[in-house]
């Protein structure tokens, strides 16, 4: 692979006008795909085979009218005071006037009223789904009632679950990555070409999958991790590809042949680094989760796209900076004084950690244990209005409601009674009704609605806890378990009772991933093993990287618990109402530091390997992996870290979760596992790091991720033109 790295990198740096232009060409024509065949983004979460999902179905066929989304209306008369039902009837008409609205209930013809006569409820019944709602209908909707004097109108409800867009706040860390890129480099050419690769990257990325919206359901999030891992390993790649390209000019080679060689080698390992993470992220697709399925393939797309970016783009982009690419004070003598390495931090730190590695492994191990006890308390749970951002609409929608009627009244259930004949169906739903109300914790199911041909019922059941509420949950499965058997009632028979509703889907979504994870965990660990061997010829590597890597996840998990459902330090981060994670969080984080974690783990150990195998002793080279790569693995981390940090400025809890988590992942791996743990488990394993057994061994293909292959190819062929030339002369 690194011969034909090597020649790839080579071809785009003297063709380096021809791929640029290509690379041009493809980010304006998929930018005007994405013009004009881009579809809306959604947050509707589907799990197909889920009783929540199947009740769903069932109202879209059967019962039309009532399976679009809806919309609540909140309003309060001053404390102290009573609603009016001449007062609220004007709402009620403006909101039933809104575009694309079947209906709005009058609370008082529904009971809708709180008992103190303050509070009411209006329930406002779209034709659509969530998606399909415009921008002015949406607009329309909030208006209505505004303008009542004297009455505190707030408005809520699916409808208004607003699709998450990127500002200004991501460019925070974009910054924050240029500094640390100048500092690395000394060079501002050196910086600013880095970057400006990596945003091409994600710009074609991007613009391709915003192209393909118009035909694959997106979530709204999808983008936004696209986004977040786009800039980070399009950095990353980058970086270490151009480190790599400076080393070898800094030894005198010219520049294409630097940039061949970089390509060939440090290439190398951003091929398995990307491949590491592109197939954890498309792995996903095994849980049979669509729209979890859906965010793990786009990301995987942008990464993928990083790195031909990195392999092409990149070359050519150092044929056009030139020398320009080193710090001005090194241009002119860059073959003198630094062909051998300078003993910097990283050679210091490497001595230090494999002298004390018995006290730095115990430390290491400790304290990340200790950090990981608050994920034994983990819940899973999609988020509802009431961890929306303080002060937006639909907050202080669930806040007003809450404040009248219960928590409970955000969190509504629909339990959908389906029969062949009207007569079933209204035996089924009655039976259904007075078990349902008899269950523990449930406030009040209403009359049943049936559609036309009386053979859909539907009742809303009103819980007394809020919707990710532990109670809420049990409510759940008690209801479903009391309604099992109605069909085998007589007079009944045949019919169905599914219960649904956003927190049964919720629930159900939570369920089946947290089913879900230990068996990607499982998937994932494995995975790592088996290309780690690959890589570094080791049975023992690998398994030291495996469990890094599971220190990584439980670190990372205990400090995301700690602060975003614990409520530890959450002002800190903005985090105004602490609750459970976001249900998919966990899965995606697997998945996604997996191939991070790899990234270091390559970067790093590759070079003890290569140092190892050219005959340097296996403590001299692991100290040597550290001081060679520290630099780099430890500019790497801290620009993935003000990437993800960016996001966790914004006012969405799914993204600021997401945002913070991946970048506390990053800074546990890279500077305590990778950084510390990975040279002091060297340092001890000695030799037997690299044991593998002989038929093992003769079993796996050489992927030559460090570039022996141009090593016995090329200094041949160089020797040969040296003593050429020495003919000649």
């Amino acid at each position: 692979m690194a011969s034909l790295l090597y020649r790839l990198g080579r071809f785009s740096f003297r063709r380096r006008k021809r791929v640029v232009a290509v690379w041009l060409l493809l980010l304006v024509v998929l930018g005007g795909a994405a013009a004009t065949l881009m579809g809306p983004t959604s947050d509707k979460f589907t799990m197909p085979g889920t009783e929540s999902q199947r009740a769903l179905d069932s109202l879209r066929e059967q019962f039309p009218q009532a399976s679009g989304t809806t919309g609540t209306i909140v309003i309060a008369a001053p404390e102290g005071g009573k609603l009016d039902p001449t007062a609220v009837a004007p709402v009620v008409r403006e909101a039933a006037a809104v575009p694309g609205v079947v209906g709005a209930v009058d609370p008082f013809q529904a009971g809708a009223v709180s008992e103190d006569g303050r509070y009411a409820l209006v329930q406002v019944q779209f034709e659509t789904g969530a998606d399909e709602v415009t921008d002015a209908q949406r607009a329309a909707y909030e208006k209505a009632g505004a303008a009542e004097e004297g009455l505190r109108v707030e408005h809520g409800g699916e409808v208004l679950s607003a699709e998450v867009e990127v500002g200004s706040t991501e460019a925070i860390g974009v910054l924050i990555a240029a500094g640390v890129l100048v500092v690395t480099f000394g060079s501002l050419v050196a910086a600013g070409m880095t970057l400006l690769n990596a945003l091409v990257g994600v710009a074609v990325g991007m613009a391709g999958l915003f192209a393909l919206s118009g035909v694959v359901d997106l979530t709204s999030t999808a983008p936004i991790l696209a986004l977040m891992l786009g800039l980070a390993v399009g950095i990353d790649y980058s970086l270490f590809i151009t480190s790599r390209h400076r080393q070898y000019l800094t030894e005198g080679m010219d520049a294409e042949e630097a940039a061949g060689r970089a390509v060939g080698t440090a290439g190398s390992a951003v091929v398995f680094a990307g491949a590491t993470v592109v197939i954890a992220l498309a792995g996903l697709t095994v849980v049979n989760i669509p729209f979890l399925s859906v965010m793990g393939l786009a990301a995987a797309g942008t990464v993928a796209v990083a790195v031909l970016v990195a392999l092409t783009l990149l070359p050519a982009l150092l044929g056009f900076a030139g020398h320009r690419v080193l710090p001005r004070k090194r241009r002119d003598g860059q073959a003198t004084g630094d062909a051998a390495p300078r003993e910097g931090f990283g050679f210091r730190w490497g001595r230090t950690v494999t002298r004390l590695r018995v006290p730095v492994l115990l430390v290491g191990i400790l304290g990340l244990g200790v950090l990981a006890l608050p994920a034994a308390d983990m819940r899973l749970a999609l988020p509802d209005a009431g961890t929306a951002a303080a002060g937006s609409a639909t907050r202080e929608a669930y806040d007003l409601t809450s404040e009248g009627f219960g928590p409970g009244f955000n969190g509504r259930l629909i339990a959908v009674v389906s029969g062949d004949d009207a007569a079933t169906t209204a035996v089924a739903a009655k039976e259904a009704a007075a078990r349902i109300q008899g269950t523990k914790d449930v406030l009040a199911v209403t009359p049943p609605q049936l559609n036309k041909q009386g053979t859909t019922a539907l009742l809303t059941v009103i819980p007394k806890a809020g919707p990710t509420d532990v109670a809420t949950e049990a409510v759940v499965h008690a209801v479903r378990d009391r309604v099992a058997d109605i069909g085998d009632v007589p007079g009944a028979e045949g019919t169905d009772v599914a219960l649904s509703g956003t927190t049964a889907v919720g629930i159900d979504v939570s369920e089946k991933v947290a089913d879900a994870m230990l068996v990607y965990l499982l998937l994932v660990v494995g995975l790592s093993i088996l290309l780690l061997m690959l890589v570094f010829r080791s049975f023992l590597v690998p398994l030291k990287a495996a469990l890094g890597f599971l220190l990584t996840i439980g670190a990372t998990f205990g400090i995301t618990v700690a602060i975003f459902q614990q409520g530890h330090f959450a002002d800190l981060l903005g985090v105004d109402t602490p609750g459970p994670l976001v249900s998919f969080l966990p899965i995606l984080l697997i998945g996604i530091l997996f191939g991070l974690a790899m990234d270091y783990e390559v970067f790093l150990v590759s070079r003890m390997r290569e140092d190892f195998v050219h005959g340097a002793g296996a403590q001299q080279a692991t100290v040597s992996g550290m001081g060679h790569n520290a630099r780099v693995v430890t500019a790497a981390a801290l620009i993935m870290t003000a990437v993800f940090g960016g996001f966790i400025l914004m006012p969405d809890p799914i993204i600021k979760s997401m945002g913070f988590a991946l970048a506390v992942g990053v800074l546990v791996d890279a500077f305590i596992v990778r950084m510390a743990l990975v040279p002091a488990v060297m340092s001890l394993l000695g030799r037997a790091a690299w044991w593998l057994p002989r038929p093992v061994d003769r079993l796996l293909p050489n992927l030559d991720i460090e570039g022996e292959s141009l090593q016995h190819t090329l200094v041949p062929e160089q020797r040969a033109a040296e003593s050429e030339d020495a003919v000649r002369v």
